[in-house]
């Protein structure tokens, strides 16, 4: 297992504006960091911290992360798309491609509710 917090600074490199994570992105390290690059990082917080005001969006963002994490649940396991031992460039982006045609596919997919998040959008 590696700590999910070490990568962020290299992925966000180049980047601006609102960063969304879940509780096990909470560190005060990293979000100077990602302050200092011109990143507001929003997470939700644990029980025994202290208690951050969030906007409406930022509520809706966070209340959805569920739905996001179902679909790379669903891209993973149900379409296949998790493999780490590909043997060429070619072969990587063939089976990423198939899965997500399969995803596409599928009949039943999570979906956010627009007529929720309208209203916060709009604001």
């Amino acid at each position: 297992n590696v700590d999910d917090r070490k990568p962020v600074p290299d992925m966000a490199n180049g980047i601006f504006g609102d960063l969304f994570g879940d509780k096990g992105c909470l560190s005060n390290s990293l979000k100077e960091k990602l302050k200092d690059m011109g990143i507001n990082l929003i997470t939700k917080v644990r029980r025994n911290m202290k208690k951050v005001t969030h906007t409406d969006f930022e509520k809706a963002v966070l209340s959805k992360r569920s739905v996001i994490e179902t679909v790379f649940d669903e891209l993973k396991n149900l379409c296949q798309i998790e493999h780490s031992r590909h043997r060429s460039i070619n072969n990587f982006i063939v089976n990423l491609l198939s899965g997500l045609v399969a995803y596409c596919l599928m009949e039943k997919k999570p979906c956010l509710s627009v007529s929720t998040t309208a209203p916060v959008l709009a604001a």
